[in-house]
């Protein structure tokens, strides 16, 4: 018996070593391919078990396996799952995970992606997940709205209207990238975020690169650098269906479909979405179908091809014109949603101001391997546009009227009668429409190309050069879209026909082409060795512009076609960063830009003899200072930044003695942005992730500008003028913005995320030529506000698919809010016209991957 028990014993004690020896721990970090950086929240689990773990904020992870031989998976999106084996305790080290996306880093390349602790530029970045989880029914540009800097709008509230601020520049000042290719307008360096309604689906991340950046394109922008990276093709086969419902009447569907990376080097992936709605705002419904194709294929070791092409076609229904807070509110049930841009003709919603336009982006980009020293990337591109914005033309028959009533409106404040136009331009028999609708059409042909080599000099400096090649023709004429019940509409304004009757269809009023061609070219010296990078780059660039008007000029007048003109611009930025621990860093950033003015700088009374040859360029200086703490659970960045921008384009109208009206350009007015940004991100556990950011503008304009003298073309003095804007504040964006949010994982696969934005010291929007009386107070300042918005994401397994379901909600206390004004008399708010923000709105969407 006794020695039954010894036994018994033993054979305990070594089933209980054989189950303790069966558990092993296992550990490694998770790093980003391209910035060999940590990444966070990576997934790690033990194949065939429940059990797992994820990385911390540097990467870290820890996990205790159930077996002594077990396999490990580590899997995060947007990447792809690797599989490790493991037997007993084991230090795996880094765990580098490589991109689901072939080409991906080649595009990055192109793209000029900041790296962080290496590239000094301060710098944001929004990726694949979070861009779902935020936009919902979101203007694109709104999902920056949490970035030090930013003030992202609706603007008048109609689909894909938003407008972006950066640092207090307006759009035409922010380069706009997609894959490294400039999308900015090129006559007037605007960006219509409506012409990429589906942007949102196909984006892979986005990336807020403040101040000088670190694009090379042969000449940057003032306020910073929005550089858009789309989704290439995936590695692995695979797709997704997915549909979204929001309020008033939102619904989203579509599809994507990858064939993966096939064993003859080629992979393709396609995506389309359908988007409807009846808009928040009155008279804003829209329709658009978005689409993206991308096919790649390898050439070897050394060689990539992509073809891309994307875009969205889209029609959308505008709020074009502001009001004031008075006329909103005498609006009673249609408050912030009035519009008074639509009405009804017989019976169906009609627009007087409407969008409609579809810009396809395509692109074949060529990856070549030279040797281990040296690569090139070349991207050749095209975007071929078409379409523009509705409006009237004739006799004025859509003012609101006394107190919102007018004899062409249903009611008070109510939508247009166009009934009655019709009626009244039917009665006029034989003389035609007396009012009518039109398009102003802004179709264009752009094509460019952007190439960047790098070659490895030793083992620590790389010299970068490169050529950006653009031409572009913008055709702009209106076109007669509906006469209102009448039989023609006639207009004097073609030379070569100025007695013409004009039919729906015809071009009349206007026709000319802005014609600009661009040559940039653009080197950099990057070093980088241990803890320290630095880099030294210079560029330079020639714009030349040429006007052709086939309406203001006869065939046979040679001024019909303009000669070309030609303004050199030119960079020259420096920066370096320096990891002063594995925590700390700091970085600082200087450089000076001359960039020549728009073209209608150029052509400044939009006709082929009032032509500005000699336009100044824009001078802008801009230095920053930035520190950068990263732990396990905190990171955090503080920026300082002055950018100083001189001779900003400023024209100026006058009339002359002749009675005509004409306009000059205005030298000498200079502005000052500097501020102080502050953004961090605390990881209080596994599961709760805290961000916040703070950023203190103080934008003003610079000087006063006195005794400006205006000379008609005989040289004799038409009038004197007096710009008194020193001190006063920019208008048009928020210069306090703080933001708060939170993410928690609150039970397995369920994420909530709540964030909460506050806008300050935002002034209205004002011309600096219309101050021209001493003491004139600054612009209306309006309220600040704060906004609340919530998300809720959830994953589940549903046979084959792996489902995703996402709902979100925006302005949950559904505050009430100006988001843009533009100023009237001075400070006087009664006079500022203003678009309301929207209000609580909704949308719960569903993708089925597999």
């Amino acid at each position: 018996m006794k020695n039954i028990t010894k036994n018994l014993f033993f054979a305990i004690i070594m089933v209980c070593s054989t189950v303790s020896f069966a558990q092993s721990i296992v550990t490694g970090t998770t790093v980003d391919p391209e910035s060999n950086m940590p990444l966070p929240g990576v997934n790690v689990v033990e194949k065939g078990t429940t059990n797992g773990v994820s990385s911390d904020f540097d990467g870290n992870f820890s996990i205790k396996t159930k077996a002594t031989n077990a396999v490990i998976v580590v899997s995060y999106i947007g990447y792809l799952s690797k599989e490790i084996p493991v037997k007993g305790n084991v230090d795996l080290g880094k765990i580098v995970l490589e991109s689901s996306e072939f080409g991906l880093d080649e595009v990055q390349i192109i793209a000029s992606v900041a790296v962080d602790r290496k590239t000094p530029v301060a710098v944001s970045t929004i990726r694949a997940e979070e861009i779902e989880l935020k936009l919902g029914t979101q203007e694109f540009p709104e999902i920056l709205k949490s970035t030090p800097g930013v003030y992202a709008t609706k603007a008048g509230g109609g689909f894909g209207d938003g407008k972006i601020n950066l640092r207090g520049f307006e759009d035409d000042n922010v380069a706009v990238l997609i894959n490294g290719v400039p999308v900015n307008d090129m006559e007037n360096g605007n960006v219509y975020w409506s012409n990429w309604a589906g942007l949102g689906d196909v984006t892979s991340s986005m990336q807020v690169q403040r101040g000088l950046g670190a694009s090379k394109v042969a000449v940057p922008s003032i306020g910073g650098t929005i550089n858009i990276i789309t989704k290439t093709t995936d590695v692995e086969t695979g797709g997704s269906i997915g549909t979204s419902i929001a309020n008033d009447g939102y619904l989203k569907y579509g599809a994507s479909y990858s064939t993966g990376l096939m064993d003859n080097g080629f992979a393709a992936t396609v995506s389309a979405y359908k988007i409807d709605g009846d808009g928040y705002v009155d008279g804003t419904e829209f329709s658009a179908l978005s689409y993206f194709v991308n096919v790649s294929k390898k050439l070897g070791e050394d060689h990539k091809l992509s073809f891309s092409a994307f875009g969205a076609t889209q029609r959308h229904g505008q709020r074009q014109n502001s009001q004031t807070i008075e006329t909103y509110r005498a609006t009673n049930e249609g408050g912030k949603r009035f519009n008074a841009d639509w009405g009804y003709k017989n019976g169906q919603i009609t627009h007087q101001e409407d969008n409609f336009y579809n810009k396809p982006q395509i692109s074949l980009n060529w990856y070549w391997n030279i040797s281990d020293q040296s690569t090139l990337s070349t991207a050749v591109y095209a975007s071929i546009g078409s379409g523009g914005g509705g409006g009237y033309a004739g006799v004025n028959k859509f003012s609101l009227g006394e107190n919102g009533i007018s004899d062409y409106r249903i009611g008070a404040y109510g939508p247009t009668d166009f009934d009655k136009i019709v009626d009244e331009n039917q009665a006029l028999g034989a003389y035609g429409s007396e009012t009518v609708l039109r398009a102003s059409r802004n179709d264009h042909e752009w094509y460019g190309v952007l190439s960047t080599l790098d070659h490895k000099i030793g083992d620590n400096l790389v010299l970068t050069g490169g050529l950006d090649l653009r031409t572009y023709k913008g055709i702009h004429y209106t076109e007669l879209t509906d006469l209102l019940g009448g039989r023609y509409f006639a207009d004097d304004s073609n030379a070569n026909d100025p007695n013409a009757t004009y039919q729906v269809g015809d071009t009349y009023s206007y026709h000319n082409e802005g014609l600009v061609n661009w040559v940039g070219l653009f080197g950099q010296l990057e070093y980088s060795k241990d803890d320290l990078s630095a880099f030294v780059a210079v560029a330079g660039s020639n714009t030349g512009y040429k006007r052709i008007d086939y309406f203001n000029y006869l065939d046979s007048d040679p001024n019909q076609s303009t000669d070309w003109y030609n303004f050199l611009g030119y960079s020259a930025k420096g920066g370096a960063n320096y990891n002063l621990t594995g925590n700390h860093n700091v970085f600082a950033n200087i450089g000076y830009f001359e960039k020549a003015g728009g073209f209608d700088a150029t052509f400044i009374g939009f006709d082929n003899e009032n032509i500005n040859a000699d336009a100044e360029n824009q001078k802008i200086f801009s230095m920053e200072l930035g520190y950068g703490f990263r732990s396990q659970k905190f990171s955090a960045n503080v920026n300082l930044y002055r950018t100083t921008w001189n001779d900003r384009t400023e024209t100026y109208g006058y009339q002359q003695p002749d009675e005509t009206y004409a306009t000059a350009n205005i030298l000498g007015v200079n502005a000052i942005h500097q501020g102080l940004e502050f953004d961090f991100v605390y990881r209080a556990t596994d599961k709760l992730k805290l961000t916040g950011m703070a950023s203190f503008g103080d934008w003003k304009w610079d000087n006063n500008v006195e005794g400006v003298e205006i000379y008609d073309e005989d040289q004799e003095l038409i009038t004197t003028v007096d710009l008194f804007i020193e001190g006063l504040h920019v208008g048009g964006s928020a210069q306090t913005t703080m933001a708060l949010g939170l993410d928690y994982e609150f039970m397995a696969k369920t994420r909530v995320m709540i964030d909460y934005n506050y806008f300050d010291n935002l002034y209205s929007e004002y011309d600096p030529s219309s101050r021209g009386v001493d003491g004139t107070p600054e612009a209306w300042e309006v309220p600040a506000y704060g906004l609340f918005d919530v998300g809720l994401v959830h994953n589940l397994d549903f046979g084959p698919f792996d489902v995703r379901l996402v709902g979100r909600m925006n302005n949950v206390f559904n505050t009430e809010y100006v988001a843009n004004a533009f100023d009237g008399t001075g400070s006087v708010a009664n006079t500022a016209r203003v678009f309301y923000g929207f209000g609580r709105t909704f949308s719960v969407g569903a993708q089925f991957n597999f």
